[in-house]
């Protein structure tokens, strides 16, 4: 690779023969909070949990620059927000959550009965959680595809009630366009409510606003910190981090496409972590030529630059399996499989939070519109954790019926087990039944 290669990413050359060190610059990519944003997280939370609605107000002035009259929002300004979006905007919304509920109706889980051995029934039954929030940042970082990646899941899932917490903005208000999501996603209430304030409102409850039994939503590092920390008392989706994006390009991709996806995934922040795998020199240095051809042009080039140069790889693989081993130690957020047969690539992929197919089915479409979910895991935690669904939003109620006949058949060897682990009380209820 060039010298200006190495210069535009933090880490390239081959597979086979990269030292441990550059590989542990691109796999070690948690984002573990400082002390500072540990600390100031907890003594929010505190002050929430002590004062409810007072520090809130208290909060919306320190860090917000505004007096709240109030915290909740009516619906009237929802739907205003709603009625004034630019029509092309609506619609691409409207087209969003209209594949949101097509896929995630799709993806709801059904439950299940069966007989373990005759007269021995269980059962397992997917219940929706009574109420949810979702956090949606605002400001210069306005998310309304996340509210309603967050919302309409929960809708479709049969959540009971839905929250919304956002920050409000100088006119005591979240981001107009939040409030249009919102309507449009089908919330319940919301909330002129942010940062950690906000988490710890959702996961203890003041007087204003609801507890509720999980929450998600992405936020900044206080925000982040602040789910961790109350997670000890409501469940919550994966930790979130910066977006990432790990490409697998053969032979055949076009490297201006690959290019693209580059620098849109690194658009999002300097923490951004973006990897490319190229199989074979020559497409590893056309792709580094297209990136250089067209950053300059980019209009959040200095973001990107840090991002690449920070936590950015291009690597060659010799295979596609040798790419494909990567990913998988990776684990990357979001994975675009740019090769000549990304179906069959897919079989081998396990830890990738969503795969794209094909140069084509590019991240962008995946962000926004195409009914899959854009709440994944960061970090390397697709190694355990998945994208936000439906499921996010059920608990599961197990049951289970023996009948007399069954019971007097369990009850020898469940006496035995439970008198092997020094239960005699469980081997007494057990062994009752088989003497009747």
């Amino acid at each position: 690779m060039t010298d200006a290669t190495r210069a535009a990413f933090r880490v390239s050359g081959r597979l086979a023969t990269l030292a441990d060190a550059a590989r542990r610059t691109l796999t070690d990519r948690g984002t573990a909070p400082d002390d500072d944003v540990r600390t100031t997280t907890a003594a929010l939370i505190a002050r929430v949990r002590t004062d409810g609605d007072a520090a809130l107000r208290a909060m919306a002035r320190e860090f917000d620059g505004v007096t709240l009259a109030a915290l909740e929002i009516p619906r009237p300004r929802w739907m205003a927000a709603l009625d004034a979006l630019d029509p092309p905007l609506r619609r691409a919304m409207e087209r969003t959550a209209r594949n949101l509920r097509t896929a995630h109706e799709a993806f709801m889980p059904t439950g299940i009965e069966l007989e373990t051995e005759p007269g021995v029934t269980v059962g397992r039954r997917a219940d929706p959680l009574r109420r949810v929030g979702v956090y949606a940042p605002g400001g210069r970082a306005a998310y309304p595809s996340s509210l309603l990646m967050g919302v309409v899941p929960a809708r479709v899932a049969g959540v009971g009630e839905v929250i919304v917490c956002s920050p409000p903005g100088r006119d005591g208000l979240p981001s107009p366009i939040v409030l249009a999501a919102a309507a449009l996603a089908g919330a319940d209430r919301v909330f002129a409510v942010g940062g950690a304030g906000a988490i710890a409102a959702m996961a203890y409850g003041t007087a204003s606003i609801p507890r509720v039994d999980r929450i998600v939503g992405p936020g900044n590092a206080y925000v982040a910190e602040a789910k961790l920390q109350v997670s000890v008392a409501v469940s919550i989706d994966a930790p979130a981090g910066p977006s990432e994006l790990l490409v697998v390009a053969d032979a055949d991709a076009d490297a201006a496409t690959v290019a693209r996806e580059v620098i849109a995934q690194a658009e999002h922040d300097p923490r951004a972590a973006v990897v490319v795998v190229a199989i074979g020199e020559p497409i590893a240095r056309a792709i580094a030529a297209a990136i250089a051809a067209v950053l300059p042009h980019a209009e959040r080039r200095a973001i990107v630059t840090e991002a690449l140069a920070t936590r950015g790889g291009l690597l060659i693989a010799d295979s596609l399996g040798e790419a494909l081993a990567f990913v998988d130690d990776w684990a990357p957020e979001h994975l675009l499989l740019a090769v000549a047969d990304p179906t069959a690539a897919l079989a081998s992929v396990r830890n990738a939070g969503t795969v794209f197919l094909g140069e084509t089915s590019s991240v962008a479409f995946g962000d926004y519109v195409t009914g899959a979910n854009h709440v994944l895991p960061t970090g390397g935690l697709a190694r355990s954790y998945s994208g936000l669904s439906t499921t996010d939003f059920l608990r599961w109620t197990t049951w289970q019926r023996i009948d007399r006949a069954a019971a007097a058949r369990l009850a020898a060897d469940t006496a035995v087990f439970a008198a092997a682990e020094g239960l005699p009380g469980h081997a007494a209820a057990a062994a009752a039944w088989g003497e009747r």
